[in-house]
Protein backbone atom coordinates (compact mmCIF):
# COMPACT_ATOMS: atom_id res chain seq x y z
CA UNK A 1 0.00 0.00 0.00
CA UNK A 2 1.65 3.61 -1.50
CA UNK A 3 1.50 6.37 1.08
CA UNK A 4 -0.35 8.98 0.86
CA UNK A 5 -0.31 12.56 2.25
CA UNK A 6 -3.69 12.98 3.59
CA UNK A 7 -5.65 10.86 5.89
CA UNK A 8 -8.31 8.76 3.49
CA UNK A 9 -11.59 6.59 4.92
CA UNK A 10 -10.95 2.67 5.07
CA UNK A 11 -13.73 0.54 4.21
CA UNK A 12 -13.80 -3.31 4.79
CA UNK A 13 -11.65 -4.12 1.60
CA UNK A 14 -9.38 -2.70 4.51
CA UNK A 15 -10.20 -5.15 7.23
CA UNK A 16 -7.09 -7.38 7.80
CA UNK A 17 -4.56 -4.13 7.91
CA UNK A 18 -7.18 -2.92 11.08
CA UNK A 19 -7.89 -5.96 12.31
CA UNK A 20 -3.79 -6.33 13.23
CA UNK A 21 -3.52 -2.78 14.68
CA UNK A 22 -6.66 -3.54 16.88
CA UNK A 23 -5.12 -7.02 17.79
CA UNK A 24 -1.87 -5.15 18.28
CA UNK A 25 -3.17 -3.27 21.08
CA UNK A 26 -6.41 -4.68 22.54
CA UNK A 27 -6.61 -2.55 25.83
CA UNK A 28 -6.29 0.63 24.61
CA UNK A 29 -8.05 -0.15 21.32
CA UNK A 30 -10.81 -2.29 23.02
CA UNK A 31 -13.76 0.85 22.25
CA UNK A 32 -13.31 1.04 18.55
CA UNK A 33 -12.54 -2.82 18.28
CA UNK A 34 -15.76 -3.37 19.52
CA UNK A 35 -17.33 -1.85 16.83
CA UNK A 36 -14.99 -2.83 14.27
CA UNK A 37 -15.75 -6.47 15.07
CA UNK A 38 -19.55 -6.49 15.07
CA UNK A 39 -20.22 -4.63 12.17
CA UNK A 40 -17.05 -3.65 10.03
CA UNK A 41 -15.62 -0.97 8.68
CA UNK A 42 -18.26 0.13 6.13
CA UNK A 43 -19.57 3.74 8.32
CA UNK A 44 -22.80 3.94 8.29
CA UNK A 45 -23.26 0.63 9.92
CA UNK A 46 -19.68 1.92 12.35
CA UNK A 47 -21.44 4.56 13.50
CA UNK A 48 -18.14 6.92 12.26
CA UNK A 49 -15.36 6.25 9.95
CA UNK A 50 -11.83 4.53 10.23
CA UNK A 51 -9.01 7.04 8.58
CA UNK A 52 -5.57 5.82 7.65
CA UNK A 53 -2.51 7.63 6.82
CA UNK A 54 -0.67 5.42 4.78
CA UNK A 55 -1.23 1.91 6.01
CA UNK A 56 -3.68 1.57 9.16
CA UNK A 57 -0.28 0.09 10.87
CA UNK A 58 1.24 3.52 9.97
CA UNK A 59 -1.88 5.59 11.09
CA UNK A 60 -4.93 5.09 12.10
CA UNK A 61 -7.81 6.86 13.64
CA UNK A 62 -11.60 6.84 14.70
CA UNK A 63 -13.87 9.55 14.37
CA UNK A 64 -17.27 9.49 15.72
CA UNK A 65 -19.04 10.27 18.92
CA UNK A 66 -15.26 10.09 20.04
CA UNK A 67 -12.54 10.53 18.07
CA UNK A 68 -10.03 8.12 18.86
CA UNK A 69 -6.25 8.13 17.57
CA UNK A 70 -4.85 4.60 17.37
CA UNK A 71 -1.47 4.81 15.96
CA UNK A 72 0.86 7.13 13.75
CA UNK A 73 3.76 9.69 14.34
CA UNK A 74 3.07 13.12 14.00
CA UNK A 75 2.78 13.61 10.54
CA UNK A 76 -0.31 10.95 10.45
CA UNK A 77 -1.75 12.94 13.42
CA UNK A 78 -1.12 16.05 11.52
CA UNK A 79 -3.27 14.79 8.70
CA UNK A 80 -6.03 13.13 10.76
CA UNK A 81 -6.36 16.91 12.36
CA UNK A 82 -6.44 18.14 8.63
CA UNK A 83 -9.13 15.37 7.85
CA UNK A 84 -11.14 16.53 11.24
CA UNK A 85 -10.85 20.50 11.23
CA UNK A 86 -12.33 19.96 7.17
CA UNK A 87 -15.46 17.68 8.04
CA UNK A 88 -16.42 19.74 10.99
CA UNK A 89 -16.49 19.05 14.90
CA UNK A 90 -18.57 16.42 15.29
CA UNK A 91 -17.22 14.29 18.67
CA UNK A 92 -17.92 15.21 21.80
CA UNK A 93 -14.65 14.20 23.12
CA UNK A 94 -10.92 12.86 21.99
CA UNK A 95 -9.54 9.70 23.77
CA UNK A 96 -6.88 7.44 23.55
CA UNK A 97 -3.24 7.20 24.46
CA UNK A 98 -2.27 10.09 25.57
CA UNK A 99 0.59 10.28 23.35
CA UNK A 100 -1.60 10.42 20.90
CA UNK A 101 -4.11 12.25 21.67
CA UNK A 102 -2.40 15.32 23.38
CA UNK A 103 -0.18 16.02 20.02
CA UNK A 104 -3.90 15.43 18.05
CA UNK A 105 -5.08 18.36 20.37
CA UNK A 106 -2.50 20.90 20.12
CA UNK A 107 -3.51 20.63 16.16
CA UNK A 108 -6.85 20.69 16.58
CA UNK A 109 -7.24 23.57 19.44
CA UNK A 110 -6.66 26.80 17.48
CA UNK A 111 -9.70 25.39 15.70
CA UNK A 112 -11.79 23.63 17.84
CA UNK A 113 -10.94 25.03 21.35
CA UNK A 114 -11.09 26.13 23.77
CA UNK A 115 -11.80 22.77 25.34
CA UNK A 116 -14.50 22.48 28.19
CA UNK A 117 -12.12 20.06 30.18
CA UNK A 118 -8.70 18.28 29.32
CA UNK A 119 -7.30 15.22 31.24
CA UNK A 120 -4.07 14.27 30.41
CA UNK A 121 -2.88 11.83 32.84
CA UNK A 122 -5.30 9.06 33.26
CA UNK A 123 -3.68 5.71 33.79
CA UNK A 124 -5.28 2.59 31.57
CA UNK A 125 -5.82 -0.61 33.69
CA UNK A 126 -6.23 -4.41 33.55
CA UNK A 127 -6.45 -6.97 35.56
CA UNK A 128 -4.28 -9.82 34.28
CA UNK A 129 -5.14 -12.39 37.07
CA UNK A 130 -8.28 -13.09 38.91
CA UNK A 131 -8.83 -10.16 40.99
CA UNK A 132 -7.60 -10.03 44.79
CA UNK A 133 -10.46 -8.92 46.32
CA UNK A 134 -13.49 -11.24 46.43
CA UNK A 135 -16.61 -10.22 44.28
CA UNK A 136 -19.57 -9.20 45.89
CA UNK A 137 -22.17 -11.92 45.57
CA UNK A 138 -24.67 -9.53 45.42
CA UNK A 139 -23.94 -7.42 42.58
CA UNK A 140 -25.58 -8.90 39.36
CA UNK A 141 -26.68 -8.04 35.91
CA UNK A 142 -29.59 -4.92 36.26
CA UNK A 143 -33.37 -6.32 34.71
CA UNK A 144 -34.49 -4.34 32.32
CA UNK A 145 -37.41 -4.08 34.85
CA UNK A 146 -34.98 -2.24 36.92
CA UNK A 147 -34.60 0.52 34.53
CA UNK A 148 -36.59 3.15 36.79
CA UNK A 149 -34.58 2.24 39.55
CA UNK A 150 -31.11 1.95 38.12
CA UNK A 151 -31.13 5.53 35.96
CA UNK A 152 -31.28 7.69 38.79
CA UNK A 153 -27.73 6.32 40.06
CA UNK A 154 -26.27 6.14 36.23
CA UNK A 155 -27.63 9.92 35.84
CA UNK A 156 -25.54 10.70 39.27
CA UNK A 157 -22.76 8.88 38.23
CA UNK A 158 -22.01 10.68 34.89
CA UNK A 159 -22.94 14.29 36.36
CA UNK A 160 -20.49 13.85 39.06
CA UNK A 161 -17.62 12.13 36.44
CA UNK A 162 -18.27 14.41 33.26
CA UNK A 163 -19.76 17.22 35.05
CA UNK A 164 -23.08 17.68 32.81
CA UNK A 165 -26.56 16.24 33.45
CA UNK A 166 -27.04 13.47 30.64
CA UNK A 167 -30.25 14.59 30.18
CA UNK A 168 -29.85 18.28 29.20
CA UNK A 169 -31.27 18.44 25.97
CA UNK A 170 -33.84 16.09 24.99
CA UNK A 171 -35.39 15.74 28.54
CA UNK A 172 -33.06 12.34 29.34
CA UNK A 173 -34.67 10.36 26.48
CA UNK A 174 -31.05 9.72 24.76
CA UNK A 175 -29.47 8.17 28.10
CA UNK A 176 -32.57 6.66 29.18
CA UNK A 177 -32.30 4.99 25.75
CA UNK A 178 -28.37 4.10 25.73
CA UNK A 179 -28.92 2.44 29.46
CA UNK A 180 -31.57 0.67 28.05
CA UNK A 181 -29.23 -0.64 25.71
CA UNK A 182 -26.82 -1.66 28.75
CA UNK A 183 -29.78 -3.52 31.17
CA UNK A 184 -30.66 -5.02 27.89
CA UNK A 185 -27.61 -6.69 26.30
CA UNK A 186 -26.33 -7.89 30.12
CA UNK A 187 -23.79 -4.85 30.75
CA UNK A 188 -25.26 -3.23 33.25
CA UNK A 189 -24.50 -4.55 36.95
CA UNK A 190 -25.56 -3.14 40.31
CA UNK A 191 -25.96 -3.82 44.37
CA UNK A 192 -29.25 -3.09 45.21
CA UNK A 193 -30.30 -2.25 49.05
CA UNK A 194 -34.09 -1.96 49.82
CA UNK A 195 -34.88 -1.40 46.29
CA UNK A 196 -32.22 1.27 45.80
CA UNK A 197 -28.85 1.30 43.90
CA UNK A 198 -25.98 1.20 46.23
CA UNK A 199 -23.40 0.58 43.86
CA UNK A 200 -23.15 0.32 39.85
CA UNK A 201 -20.96 -0.44 37.12
CA UNK A 202 -21.36 -0.96 32.95
CA UNK A 203 -19.41 -3.15 30.44
CA UNK A 204 -18.88 -0.03 28.12
CA UNK A 205 -16.84 -1.64 25.23
CA UNK A 206 -16.31 -5.66 24.71
CA UNK A 207 -14.32 -6.53 22.07
CA UNK A 208 -13.81 -10.82 21.61
CA UNK A 209 -10.55 -9.84 24.13
CA UNK A 210 -11.03 -7.25 26.71
CA UNK A 211 -14.20 -5.85 28.41
CA UNK A 212 -13.93 -1.93 29.18
CA UNK A 213 -15.43 -1.71 32.72
CA UNK A 214 -17.13 1.82 33.31
CA UNK A 215 -19.17 4.47 34.97
CA UNK A 216 -17.93 2.83 38.43
CA UNK A 217 -20.51 4.50 41.16
CA UNK A 218 -21.19 3.89 44.97
CA UNK A 219 -23.99 6.07 46.42
CA UNK A 220 -22.14 8.55 48.39
CA UNK A 221 -23.79 7.16 51.79
CA UNK A 222 -22.25 3.86 51.23
CA UNK A 223 -18.71 4.81 50.31
CA UNK A 224 -15.82 4.21 52.62
CA UNK A 225 -17.09 0.34 53.39
CA UNK A 226 -15.75 -1.57 50.44
CA UNK A 227 -18.60 -1.82 48.15
CA UNK A 228 -16.36 -0.05 44.90
CA UNK A 229 -13.62 -2.67 45.27
CA UNK A 230 -16.28 -5.49 45.92
CA UNK A 231 -18.26 -5.06 43.16
CA UNK A 232 -15.90 -4.08 40.42
CA UNK A 233 -14.54 -7.14 41.26
CA UNK A 234 -17.85 -9.13 40.72
CA UNK A 235 -17.85 -7.21 37.16
CA UNK A 236 -14.34 -8.40 36.17
CA UNK A 237 -15.12 -11.99 37.35
CA UNK A 238 -18.27 -11.53 35.11
CA UNK A 239 -16.34 -10.41 32.07
CA UNK A 240 -13.71 -13.75 32.64
CA UNK A 241 -16.90 -15.76 32.24
CA UNK A 242 -17.22 -14.55 28.99
CA UNK A 243 -13.89 -14.97 28.12
CA UNK A 244 -12.44 -11.25 28.33
CA UNK A 245 -10.19 -9.85 30.88
CA UNK A 246 -10.88 -6.46 32.67
CA UNK A 247 -9.99 -3.04 31.71
CA UNK A 248 -10.89 0.53 32.53
CA UNK A 249 -9.17 3.90 32.71
CA UNK A 250 -9.52 6.23 35.43
CA UNK A 251 -8.55 9.83 36.73
CA UNK A 252 -4.74 10.23 37.66
CA UNK A 253 -6.17 12.79 40.29
CA UNK A 254 -8.88 10.33 41.56
CA UNK A 255 -6.58 9.00 44.14
CA UNK A 256 -9.22 7.08 46.07
CA UNK A 257 -10.51 5.39 42.95
CA UNK A 258 -6.89 4.32 41.95
CA UNK A 259 -6.38 2.63 45.12
CA UNK A 260 -9.28 0.59 45.04
CA UNK A 261 -8.14 -0.61 41.98
CA UNK A 262 -4.93 -1.29 42.42
CA UNK A 263 -6.34 -3.30 45.19
CA UNK A 264 -8.80 -5.62 43.14
CA UNK A 265 -5.32 -6.00 41.37
CA UNK A 266 -5.72 -4.37 38.02
CA UNK A 267 -2.38 -2.46 36.51
CA UNK A 268 -1.34 0.03 34.70
CA UNK A 269 -0.47 -0.54 31.02
CA UNK A 270 -1.12 2.81 29.34
CA UNK A 271 -1.85 6.29 29.94
CA UNK A 272 -4.77 7.75 28.47
CA UNK A 273 -5.71 10.94 27.78
CA UNK A 274 -9.38 12.66 28.00
CA UNK A 275 -10.31 16.25 25.95
CA UNK A 276 -14.07 17.29 26.50
CA UNK A 277 -16.11 19.67 24.69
Amino acid sequence: MLRVAGARLLDDRHRSGVHDVLDADPVAACMVASRVEAVGLDPWRLGGELWSHGAPADGLCFSGANLVPLRGDRAALRAFADRARRAGRVCSSLVGRAELVLPLWEELAPGWGPAREIRPDQPLMTLERPPVIAPDPRVRPVRISELDRYLPAAVAMFTEEVGVDPREGDGGAGYRARVAELITSGRAFARFHDGEVVFKAEIGALSRTVGQIQGVWVDPAWRGHGLGTAGTSAVAVALAGMGRRASLYVNAFNAPARAAYQRVGFVQVARFATVLF
